[in-house]
């Protein structure tokens, strides 16, 4: 912020814009209690809009609410709820006590109505709620003319029905028992001989207890139609000083929605009452009720003292109960997750949550193809898209909290495996609250600079979290040869579960002896051995040389994150025969890993396809490409993310320049993020300078799919191409397809493929990198359109 900013900053008025968002996007009384009750029992809950539509529990397990109804709430049940003349009719027929009623639709038939009912009576809408356009003690033909006119004002179709004498109560049911009872005493002033009406009522609505609608336990009066009607009645005006100690009730109606108080009568209703009430919700078929209930002595049964039932409630108010106005509050909550949940249910499904520099997407990938061998139908988010059961459902950097909580949400997932890039935990955090296990991969220079991030232990403390998390019976699957990795054991409460290539690490060494859980490399005769440990028990769990995905083990990234995949598999208890099949049968193609060390070798030379994009990342397939045997020369294209440190790019390029590369050309990204043209590619060329490389090998070609039409078009029999890829599907596409007639866009790429990007400018020339000028950029394909670069890791 500039000082002129600064200086100019309203912070009473920011404050106060502030308290309103809070308080138009707070829950109400009634959803708040659910989710404290769902907290209380370790429930997870997951809000699905700015109202109160709320998930309980995860994936398959979930069950929702809206206010108080529930996904199991019969939706006929509610349907008859909301129309008054119905629920009349039903419970009538099934014996139990409700007055006389008659639903016309014009005055006359009003008037009509009311010669064959007895006075006083009631005069409401047919499926009104909160009170809304309710006439209560009407006596004479003119009354109901005007009843009638103010109950059209909300609907057409209008009740009249006999008056019950007696006090206004609210049984609520659930799941076929009584929970709560209150009575409700209609919005009220008591003179105090000094003060108008007006006065009176303006002091009551300064208790802070009282807001608008349902926003507080209870709601500010108002001089309303029906205030009006009743003073009108009383001969009183707004101006009118009323005598001390005299009661005057603003509403014929006690509902606490038009400024009604409760008082709790749960331990004075009558056996028979109760009996009544849970008979009355299960003949309209409501799984949570509010009973309306009139009788002058709620502790007496009516059947001795007068009373009936008057409504049948869905999605009751629970304020009510949760904070009387006098009386002790009631749980009214709880049993609505012990109905949704009994005990013994399952709310959580397994989560593991990754991250990491380097690794996440195929560590992330390998977990849940082991889950997805075992049985699971697995919720997966990567830096390329978010994955149910193996189909991908939306493309894109999906690695931070929005697509975290599209997984738990979906209602098929029973296992989450959610990569969680440093991106999204600094913008909204995890979107999850805790893992089964979390893993820490590895801690690297990159993203160095940005968002307050500025040394690698900023970056520690922020991937933390992952781990942080997991409670104490989980477990954090920990980098033991990593030092910063593995100091994140001081920070966590689960259990350390340490990977090493050296089985003499100190701490994997002190985890073993303890009977604590490790992985590591053992030397054999066969090669390497990864090995698990165990409360003392030594499990060689499979040779390196047989995992697809580590090129017979000298890819030795991906013998790294083999172990953290196998770790989290068994720490969420896979068996150790399917950790042993995921492995041997996930490769790094581009169906399994796209932009993950993908192989291409259907041409004379072959192709590596990946998206390495920092520092340690370069350097390991650099290592690699040195392990793999070829017969003629090696050629290299390269770029660096705008958004990284100077440093960061000359040390990729000194990294390049270690590599031997007998070509290499230097190419930009598709978004230069705040760069000029040609500033990241002469930052790798002082690099290469620094390794000694000759400017002959190096040259520089803007956009990159000319960058990597170039390397195609010079690679000849027995060469190997590295393509550091931007956008790996694109540069897929094109490696697949060189020098064939295309056919069919989704002949060798399957679901997998995406739309062809338009088509790239005319072929950039290869130039010197000193005094480039900046031209019209290619345009970047379409990123997902609700959730572009969420994860940025």
């Amino acid at each position: 912020m500039s000082d002129d900013e600064r200086a100019s900053f309203d912070f009473v008025a920011a404050k106060e814009d502030l308290a309103r968002l809070a308080t138009r996007l707070a829950f109400g009384p009634s959803t708040a209690s659910l989710v404290k009750a769902a907290e209380e029992r370790g429930i997870p809950w997951l809000r699905l809009n700015e109202h109160s539509l709320v998930q309980f529990g995860h994936g398959k397990y979930q069950q929702r609410i809206q206010a108080t109804i529930t996904s199991r709430t019969s939706h006929i049940a509610v349907e008859i709820a909301q129309d008054k003349q119905i629920t009349n009719q039903l419970l009538e027929r099934a014996g139990l006590p409700v007055p006389r009623q008659r639903v016309v639709r014009t005055l006359d038939g009003a008037l009509e109505a009311a010669r064959k009912l007895r006075y006083p009576l009631v005069v409401k809408p047919l499926d009104a709620s909160h009170g809304r356009g309710i006439t209560i003690g009407v006596t004479d033909e003119e009354q109901v003319r005007v009843a009638f006119a103010n109950a059209q004002e909300h609907r057409s179709y209008v009740i009249l029905e006999e008056y019950i004498q007696g006090s206004d109560h609210r049984v609520l049911v659930i799941n076929g028992e009584v929970v709560a009872v209150s009575e409700r005493v209609p919005g009220h002033v008591v003179g105090d001989g000094v003060h108008t009406l007006a006065e009176l009522i303006e002091i009551v609505n300064s208790d802070p207890r009282r807001g608008v609608g349902h926003e507080n336990v209870l709601t500010r009066l108002e001089i309303d139609h029906q205030a009006q009607r009743l003073m009108d009645q009383a001969g009183v005006t707004a101006a009118t000083v009323l005598e001390d100690g005299r009661i005057f009730y603003l509403r014929s109606t006690g509902n606490l929605s038009t400024g009604g108080t409760a008082i709790d009568r749960t331990d004075d209703i009558h056996y028979e009452n109760v009996q009544i009430a849970c008979r009355a919700a299960q003949v309209v078929g409501l799984d949570v009720a509010g009973i309306d209930f009139i009788t002058p002595d709620i502790s007496r049964p009516v059947s001795e003292v007068g009373g009936g039932i008057v409504e049948v409630n869905a999605a009751p108010g629970f304020r009510m109960h949760v904070a009387p106005s006098e009386g002790q509050p009631r749980d009214a909550a709880g049993p609505v997750l012990d109905m949704l949940f009994p005990p013994g249910t399952p709310t959580r499904i397994p989560i593991a949550a990754i991250t990491g520099t380097n690794g996440k997407t195929t560590t992330a990938r390998m977990t849940a193809h082991i889950l997805k061998m075992s049985g699971y139908h697995v919720g997966l988010t990567t830096t390329d898209g978010i994955y149910v059961d193996g189909e991908r459902i939306a493309r894109g950097d999906m690695t931070g909290p929005t697509s975290a909580r599209i997984v738990l949400r979906d209602p098929t997932v029973d296992a989450a495996v959610l990569e969680t890039a440093r991106g999204g935990i600094l913008r909204e955090g995890l979107g999850f609250e805790r893992a089964d296990v979390g893993a820490v991969l590895n801690i690297s220079a990159d993203h160095l600079g940005l968002r307050g991030i500025d040394t690698l232990d900023d970056m520690a403390r922020v991937k933390s979290l992952v781990v942080e998390i997991v409670p104490r019976d989980g477990w954090a699957v920990l980098n033991a040869d990593d030092e910063r990795v593995a100091k994140l054991a001081d920070r966590i409460k689960a259990q350390p579960f340490f990977f090493s290539f050296d089985p003499t690490n100190r701490l994997v060494s002190e985890q073993v002896r303890q009977g604590g859980r490790a992985i590591v490399i053992e030397q054999g005769v066969n090669g390497d051995m990864i090995t698990l440990y165990d409360r003392g028990r030594h499990i060689p769990l499979l040779w390196t040389h047989l995992i697809p995905a580590t090129l017979e083990g000298r890819a030795k990234f991906n013998v790294a994150n083999a172990m953290a995949a196998a770790a989290m598999a068994y720490a969420l208890g896979i068996s150790i025969e399917n950790i042993r099949q995921g492995l041997r049968t996930f490769s790094t193609s581009f169906y399994q890993t796209p932009g993950r060390l993908n192989i291409f070798d259907e041409h004379p030379f072959r192709v590596i396809v990946d998206y390495g994009h920092n520092a340690a990342a370069i350097s390991g397939l650099v290592d690699l490409v040195g392990q793999l045997p070829h017969d003629g020369r090696t050629i290299c294209v390269v770029s660096v993310p705008g958004d990284r440190r100077d440093d960061d790019a000359r040390e990729i390029g000194r990294i390049i320049g270690g590599g031997g590369f007998d070509q290499i050309i230097i190419k930009e990204d598709y978004r230069l993020r705040g760069r000029s043209e040609g500033e990241m590619p002469g930052f790798i060329r002082e690099g290469l300078e620094q390794a000694g490389v000759a400017s002959a090998v190096v040259s520089y070609i803007r956009y990159e799919h000319d960058a990597v039409t170039k390397a195609l078009s010079m690679a000849e029999r027995g060469d190997l191409v590295l393509l550091f890829a931007d956008e790996p599907t694109d540069v897929w596409k094109q490696v697949i397809y060189w020098g064939k007639e295309r056919t069919s866009d989704n002949a060798a790429i399957g679901s997998v493929a995406q739309a062809e990007p338009a088509a790239p400018p005319a072929a950039v020339p290869e130039t010197p990198i000193v005094n480039a000028q900046p031209v019209s950029m290619q345009p970047s394909p379409a990123e997902h359109p609700i959730f572009p670069g969420e994860g940025e890791d």
